[in-house]
């Protein structure tokens, strides 16, 4: 039996949707039919009015960084190997906000990386990353 790993979604009957597209390549947001409102991450209801008539979007991939850290340690596979990296969050062109990880910053990521700076989605292993735009 192989070692576990903890960067790999475990999709359930509501979630497969969105974990397919990102396997596609492709980021989805929820969006409220009442309020309007965009959120991430996945749930059966709007977080802001409570209603339960949201539906899936192509979100644009667009986003500024928010704030994040540079984590040097990390003992779950497979994170431990791609240590330092990127633990980040931004801010959906659509408005949501999402935790993530930003990739291709270069060598010395923290010293490039600023805040409200340009980012677009990637994907790692089915999993939507974010890089500098």
């Amino acid at each position: 039996m192989g070692e576990a790993r903890y960067d790999v979604p475990e999709a359930d009957a509501f979630t497969r949707t969105y974990w397919d597209a990102a396997a596609e390549g492709r980021l989805l947001i929820r969006r409220c039919g009442d309020c309007g409102q965009a959120h991430h991450y996945p749930r059966e209801f709007c977080p802001y009015c409570w209603s339960e008539d949201v539906t899936w979007e192509d979100a644009s991939g667009r986003a500024t960084l928010h704030t994040w850290s540079v984590v040097h340690r990390n003992d779950l596979p497979p994170f431990g190997a791609r240590t330092p990296y990127v633990a980040a969050m931004v801010d959906l062109a659509e408005g949501p906000r999402m935790s993530t990880e930003v990739v291709e910053a270069g060598e010395d990521e923290d010293g490039l990386l600023r805040m409200g700076m340009e980012l677009e989605v990637a994907f790692r292993d089915g999993v939507p990353v974010f890089r500098p735009a």
